[in-house]
């Protein structure tokens, strides 16, 4: 069975459908924000250049979400499924970022829990890379399960922090 990278995926909170071009705009409203950005390797992602840089290889990968909230119908955020590995069994989730009005759990827990029920359907481990002082993000990756499982170069080259999600690992903590 072929990982579908690029599901439809429906939660309370939010749901989850694959990037268009047509949401650059809706997209980068969220991330103009500079204080999404302050623990992240690229911390100008909030200047408009460099998120279209961003946003185009996005589009490139076939594995990016666009985040919306089920109340306002709003884009909330994105994030991507990428470097699928039929042969380790694994997936990555990563390049997540939210509106800051949505932080704190609830909205992040939720889109974690609905890509790891649909990755846990093709694959047995979920891998997460995070950077080494991306401190708000390796919380929020601790909090949904994820464990320490080493380091690697992320798909930019950088040092990360690898955290993995086994499936045989549940229930998976979401709060």
């Amino acid at each position: 069975m072929t990982f579908d990278m690029q599901p439809t995926l429906k939660g309370d909170l939010l749901y989850l459908r694959p990037l268009a071009v047509k949401d650059y705009k809706a997209l980068y409203e969220v991330a103009a924000d500079p204080l999404i950005w302050e623990q992240h390797p690229v911390k100008d992602r909030y200047k408009e250049g460099v998120f279209k840089q961003f946003f185009d290889e996005s589009l490139r990968s076939s594995g990016a979400l666009l985040a919306i909230d089920t109340q306002t119908s709003g884009a909330i955020g994105s994030s991507r499924f990428h470097g699928y590995d039929p042969k380790a069994n694994e997936i990555e989730i990563g390049w997540t970022f939210l509106k800051r009005s949505h932080w704190g759990g609830r909205f992040n827990g939720e889109m974690k829990r609905l890509m790891l029920e649909h990755a846990f359907q093709f694959v047995e481990n979920v891998v997460l890379l995070v950077g080494p002082q991306n401190y708000r993000s390796q919380r929020a990756v601790e909090k949904i399960g994820g464990v320490i499982a080493g380091k690697r170069a992320d798909a930019a080259g950088r040092e990360s922090i690898v955290y993995k999600i086994c499936k045989s690992a549940k229930p998976i903590r979401i709060e």
